[in-house]
């Protein structure tokens, strides 16, 4: 038996950006020519966003918002460190990168030698775009794991090279994020891709609503897989590398509800409350509420993202396991509810 540490991350993309501009799909999301009068004006907004947007546009909380993140990534980090894994496992979503109109698989895992990516454009660290940062797969583990899948019944898309994009920002980000403060990353990964943007993965491009131009919903896509399925595939996940011979962190990569895809707020801020219902269930290990989310609460509470944690928590109910820590970051302003998770075996 090997043993698992179970990890939950952000890829927030404004992280890698300067503290300016972190609000930028707020502002975005402002120029939408169907939103109501009220909301145009900073006096329409509930009292939790006009605190956080403040005098400032909302600089001086990002600047909170970062140091929350970073403080949560520097101690993950030093847990997957301390861990010495063979490879690090990370659930997260391909969003129009990789996989387009060619092909949409509802989750693939990928058996690479290795992984080429760079850093996002007018990024925090000050790196010219085309600096290229490596990082090793591990094919074996990602070749025994799909095949361990299919064979109890889970019919897992595989890759051994990049079709669209060389690796999609949930899990370049997650390299990035973790090694924040550029002291190198030596570990191994294998991507596991969720298609998470279902019904708007190529309608909308796994992306920001098209106000001008929405997608009928005749032109709308697929419905991503369910919260049931999902969860039933980490646990299989979990089970399947338990019984193998290498140390293994699972990761989810993900933020919570984004602003963008949340109809019923305006497309302006989060579902937090429906983020920290999951949340509370989660850290108390009540995973059926997880396993039983309905999809339509999913795309309502624009949680699209949550089901990469729903592997996640498959994983944790398999391993018969609970968060040892697990913090919960909220905002108004900033797009997303962001949650960190650790979860080390019984020592």
């Amino acid at each position: 038996m090997s043993d698992i540490l179970v990890v939950g991350i952000t890829h927030y993309p404004p992280l890698a950006g300067k503290d300016e501009v972190m609000s930028w799909i707020l502002k975005r999301m402002l120029q939408n020519p169907n939103l109501a009068e009220k909301y145009r004006q900073v006096t329409g907004w509930p009292a939790g966003m006009r605190a956080e947007w403040a005098d400032d546009e909302g600089v001086s909380a990002a600047r909170n918002h970062r140091n929350r993140l970073v403080s949560a990534l520097r101690t993950t980090r030093k847990q997957i460190d301390a861990f010495h894994p063979d490879f690090i496992l990370i659930w997260g979503d391909d969003q129009y990168e990789n996989f387009r109109e060619d092909v949409v698989p509802p989750y693939c895992v990928y058996a690479h030698e290795s992984f080429e990516f760079g850093p996002p454009a007018n990024n925090v660290w000050n790196e010219p775009a085309n600096k290229q940062f490596q990082v090793s797969g591990n094919v074996a583990a990602a070749k025994y794991l799909t095949t361990k899948l299919i064979e109890a019944g889970y019919d897992t898309a595989y890759s051994y090279k990049p079709l669209h994009h060389p690796l999609g920002h949930a899990f370049a980000n997650a390299v990035l994020y973790l090694d924040y403060d550029r002291k190198g990353f030596s570990h191994p990964i294998i991507p596991f891709t969720i298609n998470c943007y279902g019904k708007r993965v190529i309608a909308q491009r796994g992306g920001l609503p098209m106000f001008e131009n929405p997608p009928t919903e005749a032109q709308l896509d697929p419905p991503a897989p369910t919260p049931q399925r999902l969860f039933d595939l980490g646990a299989a996940t979990a089970r399947i590398l338990a019984e193998g011979p290498w140390r293994v962190v699972l990761m989810a990569s993900s933020g919570w509800s984004h602003a963008f895809l949340t109809a019923k707020n305006n497309f302006l801020y989060p579902d937090t409350p429906a983020d920290r219902m999951l949340f509370e269930a989660l850290r108390s290990g009540t995973y059926d509420t997880w396993r039983n989310y309905p999809a339509a609460s999913v795309e309502e509470s624009g949680q699209q993202e949550i089901l990469n944690w729903m592997c996640l928590a498959g994983a944790l109910a398999e391993l018969k396991r609970k968060p040892a820590n697990a913090e919960f970051i909220d905002t108004w302003i900033f797009n997303s509810s962001k949650c960190f998770l650790t979860a080390p075996p019984a020592r």
